[in-house]
C-alpha cells in the first residue's frame, strides 16, 4: 500500500512542477516579473543552467549541462532503488523520499529538455531576494525536511551491556 502512495506524491509533485512550470513558459517572457505581494513575493521567470542556489551557473565549460544531466540521473536512479522498499520504511522516510524524487524528476526533466531548470518563485524583503526556485525545488527541500523528522523520531535502540 505504501508503494503506490509514494509513486502517487512522486507523480502528483511532477506533474504539478510540470504544469506550473508550462504555465510560466508559456506566459511570461524570460525575466518577465509580475508582483503578486509588493516588497515580499513575486512571480519572475528564469533559466537557471546550474543547480540549486545558482551554483555552476556561471559555468561556462561546454560539459556542464552533460554532466549535470549525468549527476542528476544518477541522482534519480538512486532514489528510485532506495523507494523499491518503501513498504519496508517508517512513513516519513517514505514520504520524505517521495517528494525529493517527484522534485528531481521535475528538474532533470527540465534539464534534459531544455539544458536549464526554470525557476519562478521569488521571495524577498526589501531589496533582499531569496533564489529563485520552483515546486520541485520546493519539494525536495520539504523532503529532506521529513528526513530529517523521520531520524528525530526513530526510537534508539539500546544494546544490553
Amino acid at each position: 500500500m505504501i508503494r503506490v502512495v509514494v509513486v502517487s506524491i512522486a507523480a502528483a509533485i511532477f506533474a504539478l512542477d510540470r504544469w506550473t512550470k508550462w504555465i510560466v513558459e508559456t506566459t511570461f517572457s524570460p525575466f518577465d516579473n509580475k508582483v503578486i505581494i509588493p516588497r515580499f513575493f513575486s512571480i519572475v521567470r528564469s533559466e537557471n543552467p546550474g543547480i540549486a542556489f545558482g551554483l555552476f551557473q556561471e559555468s561556462t565549460s561546454k560539459y556542464r549541462t552533460v554532466a549535470l544531466v549525468v549527476l542528476s540521473l544518477v541522482a534519480v536512479a538512486i532514489l528510485a532503488w532506495m523507494l523499491r522498499r518503501a513498504d519496508q520504511m517508517d512513513r516519513w522516510t517514505a514520504i520524505g523520499l517521495a517528494f525529493i524524487f517527484g522534485g528531481a524528476l521535475g528538474n532533470v526533466f527540465d534539464r534534459v529538455h531544455a539544458g536549464a531548470v526554470t525557476d519562478f518563485l521569488d521571495f524577498y524583503v526589501g531589496n533582499v531576494h531569496w533564489y529563485t526556485f520552483n515546486i520541485a525545488d520546493s519539494a525536495i527541500c520539504t523532503g529532506a525536511g521529513l528526513l530529517l523528522v523521520a531520524m528525530w523520531t526513530k526510537p534508539v535502540k539500546r544494546h544490553a551491556a
